[in-house]
């Protein structure tokens, strides 16, 4: 079983989330000590098959989120027996901290949250005898050469991003919903896209969108609580990041050109104090236009996830491996159905 140089450091749920559950034993793993085999057949009470494909592909993702927030917090975040790894950046800090003077603390805390998903995830898992998620064999990619990253494998590739910032005007619009056809601009804000407050914001609405569309597609109740409970947790971080995000002074980087606009001189579609969401159509447009978590459009919801973090630059140099798995677990996920 692959491990990662860092877990050696780690205890507890650290280590269970870095090591891919390897707390159950070696013996269990399957094939590439990727998946743990399922029993023959589930306990009576025990997981359908399509609620374990969503639980494990909610394992997986949660894991790529670990590992890009790891390295946020290496840099920026606060390095402690919660959170280890790095030793900080401090220009770096201090550039980060104009978003807001306590955004170490917010990305520490972010990063904690999501390993703690994932190691409830694969726990719940496990304890069902259903296949739990490991992705350590595809820690390949290189660190960042900034003072305070670790010289490890990523899962991730914070250096080519290209994040789509549609989510700032799709939650300011009272007219236009994805999940009725609609499209906002993907590159409205492209030249703030780079920025590690948007990106931030990018990947905890995915979240939040994400967990609202599986949980249509679960059988158990107690499967439901878990993509309520967890995905409330996600909108929270969505809704901080949000805020922060918007405090972005504007300024043109004097190096390449690069322009911070002013997101208050365009009026409410990019007004940085409208965090809440605007009400929008909902399910169809004869109803009144009603405040709202969107998309929540549950048809392909797992591969569109897999696709916006492909979209965004965080798996290039990632082996075709690994975009097979992800692939096969996404379309089992999608595949789901209540009662299934």
């Amino acid at each position: 079983m692959e491990t990662n140089e860092q877990s050696q450091h780690l205890t507890n749920r650290r280590s269970f989330l870095l090591k891919g559950g390897a707390a159950v034993g070696a013996a269990s793993l399957g094939a590439g000590g990727l998946l743990l085999e399922p029993s023959e057949a589930l306990a009576k009470g025990g997981l359908t098959k399509g609620d374990a494909a969503i639980l494990r592909f909610l394992a997986a993702a949660e894991i790529i989120e670990t590992d890009l927030w790891q390295q946020y917090n290496e840099l920026a975040g606060i390095q402690d027996g919660e959170v280890p790894g790095g030793s900080g950046n401090p220009a770096y800090t201090d550039a980060v901290k104009v978003l807001d003077g306590d955004m170490d603390q917010y990305i520490h805390d972010n990063t904690d949250d999501e390993m703690s998903h994932v190691s409830f995830i694969n726990a719940y898992l496990q304890a069902h005898r259903a296949q739990t998620v490991n992705l350590d064999k595809f820690r390949t990619l290189p660190s960042s050469q900034a003072t305070g990253a670790q010289q490890i494998g990523r899962l991730t590739n914070l250096t080519q991003l290209t994040v789509d910032t549609s989510f700032w005007t799709r939650y300011r619009s009272d007219s236009q919903n994805p999940d009725l056809g609609d499209t906002l601009p993907p590159d409205h804000l492209q030249a703030i896209a780079n920025t590690a407050g948007f990106h931030f914001a990018f990947i905890e609405q995915g979240g939040t969108s994400l967990y609202a569309s599986l949980a249509q597609r679960v059988t158990h109740s107690e499967v439901l609580r878990i993509l309520l409970s967890i995905g409330g947790s996600e909108i929270m971080h969505f809704q901080t990041w949000h805020d922060k995000a918007g405090n972005a002074p504007p300024l043109t980087d004097p190096t390449n050109g690069l322009v911070f606009p002013d997101l208050n001189a365009d009026g409410e579609a990019t007004q940085t104090n409208l965090i809440m969401p605007e009400p929008t159509p909902f399910l169809d447009r004869k109803f009144p236009i009603v405040s709202i978590i969107r998309p929540t459009e549950t048809d392909g919801a797992a591969t569109g996830a897999l696709n916006a973090l492909t979209a965004d630059g965080l798996f290039i140099g990632q082996s075709p491996e690994f975009f097979a798995l992800l692939t096969g677990l996404a379309k089992a996920a999608d595949a789901a159905r209540h009662g299934s």
